[in-house]
C-alpha cells in the first residue's frame, strides 16, 4: 500500500512547526529531524518507506528553515530551544514518545532529546554525527582530530574549521550562501567521493581560503548531483532557502557555549540507556568516524549502542536511502521488537 505524503502545521504560543507525515495516524510515531542547510524533504525517501512498514513517520522543517518559525537572534537557536520544539511536536501529535532520527545538526538535537528526556524517547538513531555526553562543540572534538590528515601546524583546527569562520566571519558566510542560492545547493549537496579517503576535508581549509569558496563572493555554479538531488527537489531546496535566508541556519553553529552549558544539564551524566543505532558515513570527510576517534566518546557513553557503516558521503538519507532504511528497519525490529507494528 503506498501511502501519501501528508503537510501539516503544529502551533503554539511560542512556535510555529511545519512537519510532513505519512502513514497511519494510530501508529507507532519515529520523527526523522533534518540538519544544516536541509529540510523536511530530506527524509522523502524514508518517510514512505517506514509508513509501509507500519510506522506514523514525521519530518519536521526545523526552527529557521521552510515553513517553521524563524528568529532574529544567535540565541534563538540553541539547542535546548529546538529541542523544546520537537517536544511540542510529539504533544501535537498526540504521543507521549517516539523514535527519533537525525542527520548533521538533526543529530545533536536527537542526541539531546535522549539525554535529556529520555522518557519521550523509544528509542534514538542518528546519522553522521555521533554523540558527545559533554556538548556537540568544538572544545570535545578537536582532541579527537586525526593528525595524520591534519597536522597541527598547518591544520589547527582539523576538519571542523569551518565551525569557526563562522564564529569569525558570520555575515560573510551567510552573504555568500545568500548571494546565489541555487549554486549554494548545488555546490553542497554532492555524493561521496571514495578517491578522498585520508585527504583533508574542505571543511578544513575554508578560512585559509578565506571563505566556503575562497575569496568568490558566492558559491560556483556546478553541475546538479542527480545522485543526491533532482531538478524537483533543488528547486524546494532553493525556494525555501530565498525565502528563508541563512540567518537561522547559520545561527546553529553560534551556541557552543550556551549548548555546553545545556549539556551538563543532562540525566545520568549524559550517559544513555535506550537503544542507539548509529550510521557512519563511509565517505564523511568532515564527520569522519570510521578510522579517527571521532566515535570513542559516544561508545563510551551508549550502553546499547549498534553501529553500521554506510558507503556513503554526508547526504545519507538522500544519497543511499536504500541502505540507510535498511539499517534502520533492522534495528528497530531486533532491538524493539515490543513497538514493531503488527
Amino acid at each position: 500500500m503506498l501511502f501519501p505524503i501528508t503537510e501539516h502545521i503544529a502551533k503554539s504560543a511560542r512556535h510555529t512547526t511545519f512537519y510532513l507525515a505519512c502513514g497511519g495516524a494510530h501508529r507507532p510515531v519515529i520523527i526523522f529531524v533534518h540538519g544544516w542547510p536541509e529540510l523536511s524533504i530530506s527524509w522523502r525517501h524514508q518517510l514512505p518507506c517506514f509508513a509501509s512498514l507500519g510506522f506514523r513517520a514525521i519530518a519536521p522543517d526545523l526552527r529557521g528553515y521552510g515553513r517553521s518559525s524563524g528568529y532574529d537572534t544567535h540565541a534563538d537557536y540553541a539547542l535546548e530551544h529546538i529541542v523544546q520544539d520537537m517536544l511540542a511536536l510529539l504533544d501535537a501529535l498526540g504521543q507521549d514518545k517516539a523514535v527519533w532520527v537525525g542527520h548533521d545538526w538533526g543529530s545533536p538535537v536527537v542526541w539531546s532529546l535522549a539525554s535529556h528526556h529520555p522518557d519521550r524517547c523509544y528509542a534514538v538513531a542518528n546519522l553522521c554525527v555521533p554523540y558527545f555526553a559533554t556538548g556537540f562543540i568544538p572544545a570535545n572534538f578537536l582532541p579527537l582530530v586525526d593528525r595524520n590528515v591534519y597536522p597541527e601546524a598547518e591544520f589547527p583546527a582539523g576538519q571542523w574549521d569551518y565551525q569557526l569562520f563562522y564564529q569569525e566571519n558570520f555575515d560573510q558566510a551567510r552573504t555568500v550562501f545568500e548571494a546565489n542560492v541555487r549554486n549554494t545547493v548545488k555546490a553542497l549537496f554532492r555524493k561521496g567521493n571514495p578517491a578522498g579517503k585520508g585527504k583533508p576535508s574542505r571543511t578544513s581549509l575554508v578560512r585559509k581560503a578565506g571563505g566556503w569558496f575562497g575569496n568568490a563572493g558566492e558559491a560556483p555554479d556546478l553541475p546538479l548531483d542527480t545522485d543526491v538531488l533532482s531538478e524537483e527537489e533543488l528547486h524546494k531546496y532553493v525556494a525555501a532557502l530565498e525565502r528563508t535566508g541563512f540567518f537561522g541556519p547559520d545561527a546553529y553553529y553560534m551556541n557552543h557555549e550556551r549548548n555546553a552549558a545545556y549539556a551538563k544539564q543532562a540525566r545520568n551524566g549524559g550517559k544513555l540507556d535506550l537503544p542507539v543505532l548509529f550510521l557512519h558515513g563511509d565517505y564523511d570527510y568532515t564527520c569522519e568516524t570510521v578510522v579517527s576517534r571521532l566515535a570513542e566518546p559516544m561508545r563510551q557513553d551508549c550502553s546499547n549502542l549498534s553501529e553500521v557503516i554506510i558507503q556513503s558521503g554526508h547526504w545519507m538519507a538522500q544519497e543511499k536511502p536504500v541502505e540507510v532504511n535498511a539499517a534502520i528497519a533492522k534495528w528497530l525490529a531486533t532491538a524493539l521488537p515490543e513497538i514493531w507494528p503488527v
